[in-house]
């Protein structure tokens, strides 16, 4: 992460680096439209980005199948052809409407193999207005390993994007897109196969067999799966083993689990296994296919780790416009930055906040400060619900909110930290099963952060003064609160309640040092 030099109107920002959304280059990207023509769906997004982490102002796609029967045919689908064209006119009248042309639009694998697709893209700009791009194999592979870059910066491991009629790989090392290879192995491409499922089984383990050769790898340490057939396969996972945040993005799965769950869907009714999972029809037909892939690639790639990304080709075409600088920060905390300087009632003080919390968590490593510093930064954004409601309300905003970077027990400990901020006694009924995804330690580590929220929110002084510190000794059971002399007035009644509270959760005892 960038490091800053603190110079900026005289503000230290210490390790949360200084706000980029406001700067031009940022705010270039606050409306980002892209159009994003697959073999199976066509996709317009039109992002918010200037915040870092994407913000889906707008996302609507339409399954149109332009890839189905292309290996007979070699040329469109005549009828998703049409699906097409009328989805992007759509499109681009709402583009307008939303002032944000020009969109950024590209085609894969189905307009670029068939024999009129640039007949197609033609077609598409006469009607249109809006100019396709048809990228090839590779360049498909770079924008959704760019997408996986702008959840996880710095990411190393293997992507492996899935889609209609194509299937990509490429290698991530310190957070730069290496080699990219492209292989025929769509579903849509790949039920067309004559000789039923032993012939594509076949097949499939060929094709595989001659990209761990190209991609020269022994294993993959980490693999990131992007694209719609690998997400159904993930929320069939998440319905097979019972797990209770059905967010996609972050889920991981291991090679065994993966193997049960393609013997789970082999097992059901595919149509009420659908309706289950919230998949279409479309989608859930490809999914017996995508899975005979999966396994296959997992046997030959031997990942320790899989990801799911719901990050691809459309965030990575995000990526491609975003700055240099804005692309190195995290996602996670430019995202609760960009909530808090829109919606908390003094913006600025969850940096504070940050720094008056931290001495309780004096063994915290860097992935855990992130969590404290986006807790802090998210502890007030949630003020104008209902104060019967504001504790739910700021659990499932960090449960279920689109942010990068996050894995599923960290959106949790976020969630019931947030919770113990607005209540003493958080959790109950519908929240139980989620809070069970974290263990003794994780809970009571949420309890303190939330209860040390709970009392530094009683002790506003303004965004850019410390209201006091905290010290605690764990060999003692001491802890201390130093006030400053401005914050001495705030410290009332329930601010002494919330301050107890807070030692008790740690196991110890309060001592309270006034400003002389």
């Amino acid at each position: 992460m960038l490091e800053d030099d603190g110079t900026d109107q005289g503000i230290d920002w210490g390790g949360f680096g200084r706000p980029l959304f406001e700067d031009a280059a940022a705010m270039g990207l606050n409306r980002v439209g892209v159009i994003d023509v697959g073999s199976n769906s066509v996709r317009m997004v039109v992002f918010d980005g200037a915040a870092r982490s994407p913000a889906y102002f707008y996302n609507e796609k339409i399954m149109c199948a332009l890839g189905a029967g292309l290996s007979e045919t070699g040329r469109l689908n005549p009828q998703g052809r049409v699906r097409a064209l009328s989805a992007i006119r759509r499109f681009a009248a709402l583009a307008k409407g939303m002032d944000i042309l020009p969109l950024t639009a590209v085609a894969t694998a189905a307009v670029r193999e068939a024999t009129d697709g640039r007949e197609f893209r033609d077609e598409v700009e006469r009607e249109t207005g809006i100019k396709i791009w048809i990228i090839d194999g590779k360049e498909e592979a770079r924008l959704s390993a760019q997408g996986v870059l702008l959840g996880w910066p710095g990411s190393y491991g293997l992507v492996c994007d899935i889609g209609g009629s194509s299937l990509e790989l490429a290698d991530l090392a310190d957070g730069r897109v290496g080699q990219r290879v492209t292989s025929p192995l769509g579903p849509l491409k790949l039920r067309d196969i004559k000789g039923g499922r032993k012939a594509v089984k076949a097949h499939i383990v060929e094709v595989i067999d001659g990209l761990h050769t190209e991609m020269g790898h022994a294993e993959a340490m980490r693999l990131f799966l992007v694209g719609g057939s690998w997400r159904a396969i993930a929320r069939i996972d998440m319905e097979r083993r019972g797990h209770p945040l059905t967010v996609l993005h972050e889920y991981r799965m291991t090679a065994r689990q993966v193997s049960r769950t393609a013997d789970y869907i082999a097992q059901s009714d595919l149509q009420e296994l659908r309706a289950r999972c919230h998949i279409s029809d479309s989608r859930m037909s490809l999914v017996p296919i995508a899975v005979l892939v999966l396994k296959a690639l997992l046997r030959k790639f031997k990942p320790k780790d899989i990801a799911v990304s719901s990050y691809g080709i459309r965030e990575g075409m995000l990526y491609e416009q975003m700055p240099r600088e804005l692309r190195e920060r995290d996602p996670l905390i430019e995202a609760c930055r960009f909530a808090e300087s829109k919606d908390a009632r003094l913006p600025g003080f969850g940096r504070v906040l940050y720094d008056f919390v931290i001495p309780l968590f004096p063994r915290a490593n860097w992935q855990r400060k992130r969590i404290i510093k986006a807790a802090c930064l998210l502890h007030d954004v949630s003020w104008r619900a209902h104060p019967d409601y504001r504790a739910e309300v700021t659990f499932d905003n960090a449960t279920r909110a689109n942010l990068g970077g996050l894995k599923h027990y960290e959106r949790v400990l976020m969630g019931l930290a947030l919770m113990y901020r607005y209540t003493s006694k958080p959790g109950g009924g519908r929240f139980d099963a989620l809070i069970a995804m974290l263990n003794e330690k994780q809970i009571k580590e949420a309890e303190i952060l939330g209860r040390a929220m709970r009392l530094g929110a009683m002790l506003w002084v303004n965004a850019e003064q410390e209201p006091g510190t905290l010290k605690w000794k764990p060999k003692s059971g001491d802890l201390q609160l130093r006030l400053t002399k401005d914050a001495e007035p705030l410290f009332g009644e329930v601010a002494e309640a919330r301050f107890n509270a807070l030692a008790i959760a740690l196991g110890g005892q309060g001592t309270i040092k006034f400003a002389k």
